[in-house]
């Protein structure tokens, strides 16, 4: 969710350079302050699609159900 605000990410530099083409002095602090709000949205949009989805009590994928049991 976070990807693009991590100076981490491979591709921030890249990022930074095509920013700057359009406005000269953006920097690291212009991404994230641009980025943040989409984060902080898709963060909040994929946590209501999880909850629904545990809560429709529908599994993971194929074969991982939502419980686990311990063998035995």
């Amino acid at each position: 969710v976070t990807n693009i605000i991590s100076p981490m990410m491979s591709y921030f530099v890249l990022i930074i350079a095509f920013m700057q083409r359009y406005e000269p002095k953006a920097g690291m602090g212009t991404i994230i302050s641009v980025m943040l709000p989409y984060s902080i949205a898709f963060g909040i949009a994929w946590s209501i699609l999880f909850s629904i989805w545990l809560a429709m009590g529908w599994p993971f994928g194929p074969g991982a159900p939502l419980e686990y049991v311990a063998g035995g």
